[in-house]
């Protein structure tokens, strides 16, 4: 077994092993957050990393929604956003189906959550969702092997 400080130090990054290829996921992250409105954006974001267990991107997320004003106790409830009270229709949607495309092997998007998700968004709307989903979850692949840490408290 290895030391814990071992397990949490951070790995290869992956900007500077493949530049290339890490600049085609921040070209696809610029398009889905100049489509996707906010605060939609980072609820993906950060339901999407609380499923994969990614703290990098948790925290970055969290305090992005923080930061631009949404309240602190909403984002304490996304986990549990099916039980609150305080998500609109629009956020529900957006979340549950960031369910489950993340959990794409539970089942994938059923007729009802695609038919909810295209007059919620629109077409165009419902394949920038998918793209954005896809890659907050292309995100945590990143983040989670190569041990990204969040900065300090």
């Amino acid at each position: 077994m290895t030391d814990t400080a071992e397990q949490t130090a951070e790995r290869l990054q992956i900007s500077s092993a493949v530049p290339e290829g890490y600049r085609k996921v921040i070209n696809l992250d610029g398009y889905v957050g100049h489509v996707v409105e906010e605060p939609l954006g980072n609820l993906i974001k950060l339901r999407a990393s609380q499923i994969n267990g990614c703290t990098y991107c948790v925290d970055m997320h969290s305090v992005d929604l923080t930061d631009s004003g949404y309240p602190l106790r909403k984002v304490f409830a996304v986990s549990a956003w099916r039980e609150s009270p305080w998500f609109s229709h629009r956020e529900r949607t957006a979340l549950e189906l960031t369910e489950a495309v993340t959990l794409i092997h539970q089942g994938g998007v059923s007729d009802e959550l695609y038919a909810q998700a295209v007059t919620e968004f629109g077409e165009q709307g419902f394949a920038d969702f998918i793209l954005a989903i896809g890659t907050i979850n292309i995100w945590n692949r990143i983040a989670i092997p190569t041990h990204m840490r969040p900065p300090a408290l």
